[in-house]
């Protein structure tokens, strides 16, 4: 599948506007996602949820199960939403300009 530059959705924004509004994605980290949500032409939907405590830290693992959802399926999908966990972004920036900013000093 191809992966192009897109600004990030509104409410997606709204949780950290001042970092968030220019912020443009070519790929997203597998931690850093809540849910994934595969549309496929039929009309089925696949809500795939990444929060599970067991899938939370295996992220080689759901990344290549992903990849191979999307490798078999890649004709029958009409498109596939990716849900943040924003409140995760936001503290991982936060913690590591932090880090950096007293390093500077």
């Amino acid at each position: 599948m191809a992966k192009h530059n897109k600004k990030l959705p509104q409410d997606v924004i709204d949780h950290w506007p001042e970092v968030l509004s220019d912020v443009e994605l070519n790929v997203i980290p597998i931690k850093y996602l809540d849910s994934v949500k595969v549309h496929f032409r039929d009309g089925k939907i696949w809500d795939i949820d990444l929060t599970e405590k067991d899938t939370k830290n295996n992220f080689e693992e759901i990344e290549r199960s992903l990849q191979e959802l999307f490798s078999n399926y890649e004709s029958q999908i009409e498109h596939i939403d990716f849900k943040l966990d924003t409140q995760k972004v936001k503290n991982d920036v936060q913690k590591r300009t932090a880090s950096f900013l007293k390093k500077k000093k």
